[in-house]
């Protein structure tokens, strides 16, 4: 009894987990034909899911199936014949009317008379349990037009029982899961398991790249081991992490009904199935069922030269702060991808040297190997005389979205040949390291060219004799973040002299919290208490900072609280704002703070009221719930009023993701002299130095000298123009997106998203002894655009979705100190400017023989200009208020 209830609960089991009738696959009757009706169709949007919003169209046809073999030896080893018949091409949305592009057009016209022919011949499919073994058609066929076939016959693939397994169909090889009931089937395929051969890439970075999800879901319904209806669904949806305004989505719909049979063809007699296929028609061959590769022939569009030439107006040095600038650069930049070498060459060698630096910007940004070729044999590295261009091109290198190991081993062997320049030597392996870091977050750490990069920096700081040396391969390594450099930071950092020492605490500083050992935080508080030698102030203060921001134990933090009151005047001061903007912006470090100030000895008045001029503050520049970013402006003065380091940085995050969008940070040291002051401890042997260094985009640049001993000082001050020295300024790919999709309906799909810049970044600090003032003066000018092209090509006919945001932004920081008195007087302001938030977007379908729908939209808004907070008594947040402006609309034929 026990035994036969065991049975019957198995059976009960085994029937509700597969389809009535069969427990396999879908199996057709003998001398049948059926009858069905299919269509596939596709739109494209913003993810609004409004009708009227979308573009798209629809393919559809009759559809006839027939079985023509059955393995004597086994009913679920079956040859069926597929044919499309009736083929038509039409608007999904109705509401196109007189509009749309099909009126009055038949489908020869439309899909034309040789892809329609190749499209109505009939396509065998071999399946055994349910599973395609082979596809069959016929040779040359155009590969677009087979897609669509594959498309269809890849519905046929299906499994009666519920389970999850690995098949093969046009998607590739997908990981797909059965939900079987009694008379249905639910399939569902994981999109992001499917290996497919398709080219693509994304910024690495998650702040600037794209997010995307894909789903996939098939519903079969089943009598008689054999469809009456199959429904397919997938859609694509894709967006801007950081922007949400760039979103895109692509739903492509598949269905199939049966209508009828019919008497059909009788069944072929024989055990194997390639003679029946030979007694079919010996024109038929086995093709892959996987979608294939193919490119539609672009009619009319320009050649690269004529490209070029319709747009180096607009990239003349005058014309770089406007977004048609960055706009036609994204749009070359584009075209470049497909270009070859020489005719690459021939427009960099006609070019003039006004529009030369932007041109070299695009074509670095192309990153194709034809692209890398030209500009390689473009630039001569053995010359000083194109120092600009040589800089701009390893600038547009270390911005690179996606670099190979092809780019890193090509600056790898310009460092160890003949350099004409001292700079772009410095600044090549400067960008060296930042390529292995790029390489490395994209598991690259193991390339032989990375491998050899680190051994070229690790191996150079730690031989190096000359301090210019010794910066440069600091330098790297504050790009690389090498772990295996952290020993080499840790004696630069507690041995080092000056500038030497400050360059690598402040590489420590861009570690992640996981490589601030225990060890190094050792290091970093005999630092900053001085326990073995006397250090500078910037070099203690950064040693402070780094232990605050990485999980400060309690006796840490109430060391360095204790400190204050024993430190210099101005030091006082900075540590004690440090401290208060913890609390205040409440950091992570925050609680711990708050538990040791419960202390008497070390919260009290006469340590939290130290004078001074230097602060700390971080501030908002936008918060939401999506996303943060933030400024910090931390100014440290020397005891005599002169400033010694200003650090302005911006930082934006998304989640737990993080970018270290710039920072500007000017240094002035030994000028007590000039005023007759003393210097403060520890820094009374240091010579006359001022410069500026900044970071973009986490890309550490090659820093720049205002002067640099006292008789380069006094040259400079009776020669001084006031005016700004540049730190960067080009056209920069920040945002790189482009992923081809095989749709499971046989169509093509491409999701180009690509944001990029014109940037100035520039600073001056002026002296006065006249007057007794110092100002120092940081100005940021950026345009930005930002793009996204959604396709769906059939070769015949396609439909686009175009969006675009545009911005032209200034951000200007000034210091000004009056040190004829003490205390001196400090005013510090920074200012963002009105600036202009443009929107556009632009939907169309167009035919292989040009004719076309196309419909526009442009918003625009006005953003107010702003002053922010830079100190604790004034912290109301900067609020950016938009001014909209009229929509404007319009739509019609091109």
């Amino acid at each position: 009894m026990i035994l036969l209830a065991v049975l019957f609960l198995c059976f009960i089991s085994s029937y509700s987990a597969s389809v009535k009738g069969h427990t396999t696959g879908l199996s057709l009757n003998n001398d049948r034909l059926y009858k069905l009706t299919y269509s596939t169709e596709v739109l494209l949007d913003r993810g609004k899911g409004k009708l009227q919003d979308n573009v798209g169209y629809r393919i559809s046809s009759n559809v006839d199936v027939a079985l023509l073999w059955r393995n004597p030896d086994g009913d679920d080893d079956q040859l069926i014949q597929i044919t499309m018949k009736d083929v038509n091409v039409e608007n999904v949305n109705q509401q196109r009317g007189e509009k749309s592009i099909f009126k009055g057009k038949s489908p020869p016209k439309i899909i034309g008379k040789e892809n329609l022919e190749a499209l109505q011949r009939p396509m065998l499919l071999h399946l055994i349990h349910g599973k395609v073994k082979e596809f069959y058609s016929y040779q040359n066929e155009p590969v677009a037009i087979e897609n669509i076939k594959r498309g269809l016959a890849s519905l046929f693939q299906t499994q009666l029982s519920s389970g999850t397994t690995s098949e093969v169909d046009i998607s590739g090889n997908c990981k797909v899961t059965y939900q079987a009931h009694q008379d249905k089937v639910i399939k569902i395929k994981a999109l992001d398991s499917c290996k497919i051969e398709r080219s693509g890439f994304t910024t690495p970075n998650q702040v600037l790249g794209v997010s995307s999800k894909a789903t996939s879901v098939t519903t079969y319904k089943i009598e008689d081991s054999f469809v009456i209806a199959v429904l397919a669904e997938e859609i694509h949806a894709f967006g801007l992490n950081f922007l949400r305004t760039i979103t895109g989505k692509i739903v492509s719909k598949q269905k199939l009904e049966l209508k009828t049979t019919e008497a059909g063809p009788r069944l072929m007699s024989g055990k194997q199935v390639t003679a029946i296929i030979k007694a079919v028609d010996s024109k038929y061959t086995a093709i892959s069922i996987v979608g294939q590769i193919f490119q539609s022939q672009c009619k009319g569009c320009p050649s690269l030269l004529e490209h070029w030439q319709s747009i180096r107006k607009y990239l003349q040095p005058d014309n770089l702060s406007k977004a048609e600038a960055v706009r036609n650069f994204l749009a070359f930049v584009q075209h470049l991808r497909t270009a070859k070498k020489e005719e690459i060459l021939q427009i960099l060698k006609s070019e003039n040297k006004e529009v030369l630096p932007q041109l070299v910007d695009a074509v670095t940004s192309a990153q194709t190997s034809d692209s890398l070729e030209a500009i390689l044999d473009f630039l001569d590295f053995k010359s000083d005389s194109s120092v600009i261009l040589q800089e701009r091109f390893l600038y547009a290198c270390g911005f690179a979205s996606h670099p190979n190991e092809e780019l890193l081993r090509a600056l790898i062997s310009k460092f160890k040949g003949s350099i004409g320049s001292s700079d772009i030597r410095e600044t090549v392996m400067i960008i060296i390291g930042a390529l292995v870091r790029k390489l490395c977050q994209n598991e690259g750490c193991k390339l032989k060219a990375v491998v050899e990069a680190k051994k070229l920096i690790l191996g150079g700081l730690e031989k190096a004799e000359k301090k210019e040396d010794t910066t440069m391969y600091l330098l790297a390594l504050k790009n690389a973040l090498l772990p295996e450099g952290i020993p080499l930071l840790l004696k630069y950092a507690e041995a080092g002299e000056g500038h030497i020492s400050h360059l690598a605490t402040t590489t420590l500083q861009r570690y992640d919290l996981p490589f601030i050992t225990e060890e190094v935080k050792k290091t970093l508080n005999r630092i900053y208490h001085q326990n073995h030698k006397v250090h500078e102030k910037t070099v203690r203060t950064t040693a402070a900072a780094i232990i605050l921001n990485n999980n400060p134990s309690y006796m840490e933090v109430k060391n360095i609280l204790l400190s204050i009151g024993e430190l210099p005047q101005e030091m006082n001061k900075y540590m004690l704002s440090i401290v208060q903007d913890i609390l205040r912006f409440e950091m992570p470090a925050s609680k711990i703070v708050r538990r040791v100030l419960k202390e008497m000895v070390a919260h009290n008045y006469d340590r939290f009221s130290r004078s001074g001029s230097s602060s700390a503050y971080t501030g908002y520049i936008e918060r939401s719930p999506h996303s943060v970013s933030t400024y910090s402006l931390d100014i440290l003065y020397s005891g005599s009023g002169i400033l010694r380091r200003s650090n302005l940085n911006v930082f934006q995050y998304i989640g737990k993701a993080g970018l270290h969008g710039s920072q500007v940070v000017i240094e002035a040291q030994g000028l007590e002299a000039l005023i007759a002051a003393t210097p403060d401890e520890g820094e009374e042997n240091l010579d006359s130095y001022a410069g500026m260094s900044a970071i973009l985009f986490d890309v550490q640049l090659r820093p720049v000298t205002f002067f640099n001993g006292y008789s380069d000082l006094m040259s400079k001050m009776l020669s001084a123009s006031g005016d700004p020295i540049t730190v960067v300024k080009g056209l920069i790919l920040i945002i790189d997106h482009s992923q081809e999709l095989q749709l499971q309906s046989g169509l093509k799909a491409n999701i180009e998203v690509q944001g990029g810049l014109a940037i100035d970044i520039s600073g001056a600090m002026e002296f006065s002894l006249w007057y007794r003032e110092s100002k120092t003066r940081v100005k940021n000018r950026v345009t930005v655009v930002i793009t996204s092209d959604i396709t769906v090509d059939s070769s015949f006919v396609k439909a686009g979705l175009e969006t675009s945001t545009e911005t032209e932004a200034g951000l200007e920081f000034i210091s000004t100190v009056q040190f004829s008195q003490y205390p001196f007087l400090v005013c510090m302001q920074m200012d963002k400017d009105e600036a202009p938030f443009r929107q556009f977007e632009k939907k169309y379908e167009r035919l292989s023989t040009g004719r076309g729908y196309v419909s526009q939209r442009r918003k625009e808004s006005l953003l107010s200009g702003c002053e922010f907070p830079l100190h604790q008594e004034n912290s109301d947040m900067c609020k950016v208020v938009f001014a909209p402006q009229p929509d404007s609309t319009s739509s019609g034929w091109f």
